[in-house]
């Protein structure tokens, strides 16, 4: 079936070499990761085209418009460049779904019309994160209180933190600790297997020291066996398969189908987006009902997917995906160059990476006009984020 001349495409995409948490890009903001990343995507097109809007998700970052400040720092950096002081930009709060929500959100407008050429995706700092703290009643003796994060639910649900809800998930859905080990492990070794192929080279953005991604190494099983659980006493979650807290940033360029076809460039079409809420206290669970709405609007199966890519946040969230849509754990479509769990998992950028990865691995690769790749997200509070897209030449 053609493409609406409206329809969405992905026809850039870009990202950072992902680093842990406190350690390769501990000195970078998260302006500092974005505004290059931006920047590079769009040099993959054609000079002189204007941008209309840009469109990051960000969960725990300075606060404010971050797109807008990207853009200004972007503009400074290259004042005769497209990301000019003309260029607005807002900021998506969709925790870590945020950069999946961004280009669905930024897909949106230009299939409306708003726009025919936005850039969209996600950065994450949590390394320069800013401390966070509730303040007291006015004329208190009390201090402000620190506090980690914004609350996913409202106290008298609990607000579950991500970490013991996969240990319920898990436990719930019959997902043992061996198998979650042995999705780690192969997480770990498609991106080592990747890296060493320089399957990432055409994807990345160099920024800072880092000149590949910090975190994935080689697991040893006994190791990973040996690992107290994390998260709840007695639970399977461990540090060795749950995702760590990383630092990085992803963009993409989205126009439409018109201006694709004079550009004369491939690209990934959006053909449907869902977010739907489901158990707060098991939002791994959430891109199951997500993923089964975008394929029963869009009149497609798991069968027609040629690359799948999901946040491994937690191994229990993934094999909770993998039974539900029953997909082998060990499917080569799904995370094919390894995942979260040995890339890194910067929150508000993760699912905007998933959307890079898909591109290189459907665009950059050459696979057919036709071929379908799925990318979705788990989200604190009880969400599931899920684009599909569809190879255009």
């Amino acid at each position: 079936m053609s493409a609406s001349p409206d329809s969405p495409v992905v026809v850039a995409a870009r990202r950072t070499w992902i680093g842990t948490a406190g350690h390769g890009h501990a000195g970078l903001s998260a302006t500092d990761l974005a505004a290059p990343v931006l920047a590079a995507a769009l040099a993959d097109l054609p000079r002189g085209l204007d941008v209309d809007d840009v469109v990051l998700g960000n969960c725990t970052g300075p606060g404010g418009n971050l797109a807008r400040v990207a853009v200004l720092a972007a503009s400074l950096r290259a004042p005769d460049g497209p990301l000019t002081e003309h260029v607005p930009g807002v900021t998506v709060d969709r925790q870590c779904g945020s950069g999946l929500a961004a280009i669905l959100l930024a897909a949106q407008g230009v299939r409306a019309g708003d726009g025919d050429l936005v850039l969209a995706g996600g950065v994450e700092s949590a390394s320069t994160a800013p401390l966070r703290a509730h303040h007291p009643p006015r004329g208190s003796e009390t201090l402000p209180v620190l506090y980690d994060r914004a609350p996913f639910t409202p106290p008298e649900l609990g607000d579950p933190d991500m970490g013991a809800a996969a240990d319920a998930l898990a436990r719930e859905r019959g997902i043992g600790r061996e198998r979650q080990d042995a999705y780690a492990a192969r997480s770990h070794a498609r991106a080592l297997a990747a890296h060493a192929a320089g399957r990432f080279a055409d994807e990345t953005v160099p920024v800072g020291t880092l000149a590949s991604d910090e975190r994935a190494r080689r697991l040893d099983p006994a190791l990973l066996a040996r690992l107290p659980a994390a998260f709840t006493p007695g639970g399977s979650v461990t540090a060795g398969n749950a995702s760590p807290i990383s630092d990085g940033a992803a963009a993409v360029v989205i126009v439409p189908e018109r201006v694709r076809t004079r550009l004369g460039v491939p690209g990934l079409r959006l053909v449907g987006g869902v977010t739907r809420g489901c158990d707060p206290h098991l939002p791994g669970w959430g891109p199951v009902p997500a993923v089964h709405e975008l394929l029963a609007r869009t009149g497609r199966s798991t069968d027609d997917l040629a690359a799948i890519e999901l946040v491994e946040a937690f191994a229990a969230q993934v094999l909770a995906f993998t039974g539900a849509l029953s997909v082998p754990d060990d499917d080569a479509r799904l995370c094919a160059d390894g995942g979260a769990l040995a890339l890194g998992h910067p929150w508000g950028a993760s699912g905007a990476v998933s959307v890079v990865r898909l591109f290189s691995r459907l665009v950059r690769s050459g696979a057919p006009a036709g071929s379908l790749g799925l990318a979705a997200a788990a989200v604190g509070g009880g969400l599931g984020v899920a684009g599909l897209f569809e190879v255009v030449r």
